[in-house]
């Protein structure tokens, strides 16, 4: 296997070494600015609490693994493309933001049924104006450190893109269109006469609606699990990440932590295309 290494800054020699010399790596190697790939190591239980100790992200990863290998990445919106809990931002606009992120906070560490979690905060913003939604955009919406590289990198070798999103569709969508994502899913609010009514409109996409869309596309485009990557960072993801391949936690809660692929802690989106050798 190759361990590769990523920091958020210039990564210290020293750490290096002392990484190649746990896993008896035969060289290392500097693969962008902030990334490294260690050669033939071999797996060490103190890899991990080594590299979270001086945040860094790491990731054993075979030699014969290329980006060219995949054929879709499916993203979650909320706090994994974007640095923002959009129905929080939309609470924060009539000064209820608390009450909403501790429900949202709930869903995502899965002590909450995502369903219920979402109609109870999607109740409290019952008659506000829809131009809300546009503020939040506008004004708030922004994406995550290492996005765009991403984005651009999985264009270049033909990689199709997938938001699944327990969010909105007014965010989604327009995400959709300004980055040139493929393919776009997500919840859809009931607005009449310009205002928010406080319900979600058609089946909830939940956990399960995510990895729906995930196999539906997955089979549409006839790849196996293998050539899919996922990535999320709440409870809500999980079902989804388990019909990927490769599964990437980003700054994920401890539930999704534990069962993911990777996770990125510290680096930007632009840790995926790092991961892989081109």
């Amino acid at each position: 296997m190759n361990l590769i290494i990523q920091g958020i800054q210039g990564i210290d020699p020293a750490h290096l070494n002392h990484l190649a010399g746990l896993t008896t790596a035969s060289r290392i190697e500097q693969t962008s600015a902030h990334s490294y790939r260690l050669y033939d190591a071999k797996p060490h239980d103190a890899v991990a609490a080594y590299c979270y100790e001086h945040q860094l992200d790491y990731g054993f990863v075979r030699p014969s693994q290329h980006l060219s290998d995949f054929g879709l990445v499916v993203m979650d919106m909320d706090s994994t493309l974007i640095s923002i809990e959009c129905i929080d931002e939309i609470a924060d606009m009539i000064h209820i933001k608390p009450q909403v992120a501790a429900i949202t906070e709930a869903a995502m560490r899965g002590e909450i049924d995502f369903s219920e979690s979402l109609r109870r905060r999607v109740a409290l913003l019952t008659g506000l104006e829809e131009s809300a939604l546009q503020r939040v955009y506008d004004e708030r919406l922004q994406l995550n450190r290492g996005a765009e590289i991403m984005l651009a990198k999985l264009k270049e070798h033909g990689i199709k893109t997938m938001l699944v999103s327990g969010g909105f569709v007014f965010f989604a969508d327009r995400l959709k269109q300004r980055l040139g994502l493929d393919y776009a899913h997500a919840n859809t609010l009931e607005i009449i006469n310009g205002k928010l009514t406080g319900k979600v409109l058609g089946h909830i996409l939940d956990a399960q609606g995510k990895a729906d869309c995930l196999v539906r596309i997955r089979d549409e485009l006839k790849l196996k699990a293998e050539q899919v990557i996922a990535l999320g960072d709440g409870a809500n993801d999980l079902k989804m990440m388990a019909q990927a391949g490769v599964s990437i936690a980003y700054h994920a809660k401890p539930v999704v932590l534990a069962q993911a692929s990777y996770a990125f802690n510290f680096v930007g989106l632009d840790g995926l295309v790092n991961l892989f050798d081109d």
